[in-house]
């Protein structure tokens, strides 16, 4: 006979909290029942209220620290507490930095059965704020019918209205002020999500650090924009620096932000950046990293795994817009690309010419449909890179790496639950992981990026 969860939805009870969880909120356990509650630190004994049961575990909201850990803080933002951007403000940065490391080595142990792999101390930031190059903000109502425009509550799609965070560039804070000011005296609809009316969905900024370039994102809920001559000429009066004005259809109803329409207001359809000496043009829906000080630390280590010394053929199979395929071609004979999204492709193709690199290649396609085409005609790399979603690699997609036995791999994640267990799939195949570094691309919150490398056994 199966037990039943000892706790209900509005009990309140006292917790210990022994661990912390993939997404920054802390573990502990009542009567032997997992619970979940998030601005918690591992060590900390509280008082909480049980919001949500389930059959192996249940979730509850701090009411009160009754013992608090040594490096606890006090928020810098004033809406922590109630906004779902940041799990991690209550934190000191060097214990921010340890769980996550922690959470790394539990992981591969926990999921891939790796005891004694070498882990390398977290690799963090200097100045662990301001450092987002892209805002993506939804805009609403609150109750008393006023337009608000800011980040989801924890758990929740109420909008906590933002006048400012602190992991935003600050271009992004100012941009987000200004369109929402002009929103409301412009009585643009702003969107209803339940009744699916409306007008704006969102806004998203995406900053270049290194040009000093903005794009501005107006996502409608159709084709309708009412005053897009105003909205794109006090953008531009307010923000010089503005190179691009960009409204985006998605009139499904879908939480997913961008529709796959792109009508331009003004300017060019791109922005543009750097990582390390190789430039990139960056679209509404090109992925590029939102850290760029860390990307280039991040990037570094996959450099440093790939062991290139300029004779070498190399795959990077998930390879979106080419950012790490571009910056490791200079230490390569030929590179190849590979990504299912054709507009990545496009755009990657162009910063090969940008960039004037005629032995980077890339191609549309599923990765482990490609793979076997490319060896089937012959290329035969000695390193392939993989940076997948968080859900980590497909088997299929594995089978394809291993299939073109390179002599190293190496593996970005941005989950270290699906590296461990993608990395105990690879080694059942031959490929032992040598080493792992975790790198902090997103300090104030749970996250943690890492990169490893397996060698062919």
């Amino acid at each position: 006979m199966k037990r039943k969860p000892p706790v209900q939805v509005g009990q309140v009870i006292e917790v210990e909290i022994h661990g912390q969880g993939h997404n920054g909120s802390g573990v502990g356990r009542y009567n032997g029942f997992t619970i979940f509650i998030s601005l918690v630190v591992p060590g900390e004994k509280v008082l909480a209220k049980v919001s949500l049961v389930k059959k192996n575990y249940a979730q509850a909201d701090l009411l009160e620290v009754i013992e608090a850990h040594e490096n606890r803080m006090e928020p810098r933002c004033p809406i922590y507490q109630e906004c779902g951007g940041c799990q991690s403000q209550h934190l000191s940065y060097p214990e921010q930095l340890r769980l996550k490391e922690q959470q790394v080595r539990d992981q591969f142990e926990r999921i891939g059965g790796f005891h004694d792999l070498a882990i390398h101390p977290i690799l963090g930031m200097e100045e662990p704020w301001i450092y987002r190059n892209k805002a993506q903000v939804p805009f609403g109502q609150n109750p008393q019918g006023e337009i608000v425009a800011g980040f989801y509550a924890n758990q929740s799609h109420e909008i906590i209205d933002l006048e400012s965070c602190y992991i935003q560039h600050p271009d992004n804070d100012a941009v987000i002020r200004f369109v929402k000011q002009l929103v409301r005296e412009l009585s643009i609809p702003v969107y209803h999500e339940k009744t699916h009316t409306g007008i704006l969905r969102h806004l998203m900024v995406r900053i270049g650090v290194h040009t000093n370039e903005i794009m501005v994102v107006l996502v409608t809920n159709g084709k309708k924009l009412p005053h897009k001559e105003i909205l794109v000429s006090k953008i531009r009066e307010a923000f010089p620096q503005c190179q691009s004005i960009v409204q985006n259809v998605n009139d499904r109803s879908t939480n997913v932000i961008l529709g796959k329409e792109n009508i331009l207001l003004w300017g060019r359809d791109v922005i543009y950046d750097t990582i390390g000496d190789v430039k990139f043009a960056i679209s509404p829906h090109s992925f590029f990293q939102v850290n760029p000080v860390q990307t280039e630390v991040l990037y570094d280590q996959a450099r440093k795994f790939a062991a290139l010394t300029g004779e070498e053929t190399v795959v990077d199979a998930y390879c979106g817009i080419g950012t790490i395929a571009m910056y490791v071609a200079d230490q390569a004979k030929q590179v190849y690309g590979v990504e299912i999204v054709p507009e990545a492709i496009a755009d990657a193709k162009e910063n090969a010419k940008r960039n004037q690199m005629s032995h980077v290649h890339f191609e549309v396609g599923a990765a482990e449909k490609v793979m076997p085409k490319w060896l089937n005609r012959g290329i035969r790399p000695e390193v392939v890179i993989v940076d997948p979603p968080r859900k980590g690699c497909d088997s299929e997609l594995l089978d394809a790496v291993v299939g073109m036995k390179p002599e190293r791999v190496v593996y970005v994640s941005c989950n270290p639950a699906t590296l461990a267990r993608d990395a105990k799939y690879l080694a059942e195949l031959g490929y032992e992981t040598v080493e792992v570094q975790p790198v902090d691309m997103f300090p104030q919150t749970g996250h943690v990026e890492c990169v490893a490398w397996m060698k062919r056994g």
